[in-house]
């Protein structure tokens, strides 16, 4: 049997640069919660998993800001 590799991902967030957009919550309400009190997001879910990938993905390209980044975790 031949299994494609699959890369995990960690989601790496900077909660200084967080200006409180929200647009994280927005594209991936499963890794993101929003503190309204600091007016900034909150990471719930560091590691995604290949199923929530493309919500990471996304989750920091539309952050204005610049706080979040997915990078790939070495096998």
């Amino acid at each position: 049997m031949n299994r494609k590799s699959v890369m995990s991902v960690q989601v790496i967030f900077e909660p200084a640069k967080c200006q409180g957009y929200a647009n994280c919550l927005i594209e991936a309400p499963e890794i993101w919660d929003f503190d309204e009190d600091d007016n900034r997001a909150v990471l719930r879910l560091s590691d995604p998993g290949d199923a929530l990938r493309a919500k990471a993905e996304a989750s920091a390209r539309c952050c204005p800001a610049q706080a979040i980044r997915v990078e790939e975790l070495n096998p």
